[in-house]
């Protein structure tokens, strides 16, 4: 066994000394490396709010507030991570400048979201909007019916002979004397709105008028007018107003559909020539 002359006790205490002061400048150097740093976010119109700031080496994060500020716990060496949802994420490290300012303040990029590519499915589409346009097809009953119902033409300030609704229509005419029907035994009571009846039913009249060709079109289909009666699209409106004078209005309305089936039949052979024969 060894033992220590008392001669050597001044030698130990210093060793012993030395050791606890190196021990106690790594404690105090350790604690000093960490402290705490604070910052602003900003971007290029006003201070980033809720943005996420994490510490990728001790994995502690924190946000920053409603103005901007932060601050959070870190070490030279350490990596921090700024993300936001409007914003590119960026990293900053910890250098000695930092440490010495205690003070890092981030400018945020905005992010820029790009739509997904959109893809035409349609092979026959180039496009072009001006293109494609005169590629879509057009709605040829709608079209041919806009020519038919056409009315701009029209003088409307002309009065015809018949005109029901300038000649026979008037304002009733009401007796306004509580008495003039007790007046005598000869008295009788005016009947307000005279013309009504009629009136309506020259209304009704008029609306099956505007709907009948396009009524005729969905019960027979443009399979019966183009395949069957030989029809040319944009002449079947004119075709049903060749027919109208031999009654296929009333035909359709008593549901006698054979009877209009074989009359339009016959007048299509003599419509088509008559077409014919303009065009040569």
């Amino acid at each position: 066994m060894y033992f220590y002359s008392v001669t050597n006790l001044p030698d130990l205490k210093t060793k012993l000394s030395l050791i606890i002061l190196i021990i106690y400048s790594t404690t105090l150097l350790a604690q000093k490396d960490k402290f705490w740093l604070y910052g602003k976010l900003k971007d290029s119109s006003s201070v980033v709010k809720n943005a996420n700031i994490i510490n990728l080496k001790t994995n502690i994060g924190t946000f920053s507030n409603d103005f901007g500020d932060y601050k959070i716990i870190v070490s030279i060496g350490d990596t921090l991570q700024y993300s936001s949802v409007q914003h590119k994420t960026i990293y900053r490290i910890i250098n000695n400048f930092v440490y010495r300012s205690e003070v890092l303040d981030v400018f945020m990029i905005s992010s820029t979201y790009e739509l997904d590519e959109v893809v035409l499915r349609r092979n026959d589409l180039d496009g072009f909007l001006s293109l494609d346009l005169k590629k879509t097809p057009e709605d040829r009953r709608a079209e041919a019916l806009k020519k038919t119902m056409n009315f701009s033409g029209v003088n409307m300030n002309i009065i015809y002979n018949g005109d029901y609704i300038d000649q026979r229509v008037r304002p009733p005419m009401n007796n306004v004397d509580p008495i003039a029907m007790f007046a005598g035994a000869g008295g009788g009571v005016s009947i307000p709105f005279k013309y009504s009846e009629k009136l309506w039913a020259l209304r009704r009249d008029i609306n099956f008028r505007e709907k009948f060709p396009k009524m005729l079109l969905s019960e027979f289909g443009e399979t019966f007018f183009e395949n069957d009666l030989k029809i040319p699209t944009g002449k079947y409106y004119s075709f049903l107003e060749y027919c109208n004078p031999l009654g296929i209005e009333n035909l359709f309305k008593e549901n006698r559909k054979i009877e209009l089936i074989n009359l339009l039949k016959k007048e299509s052979i003599t419509y088509l020539l008559l077409i014919n024969e303009k065009e040569d």
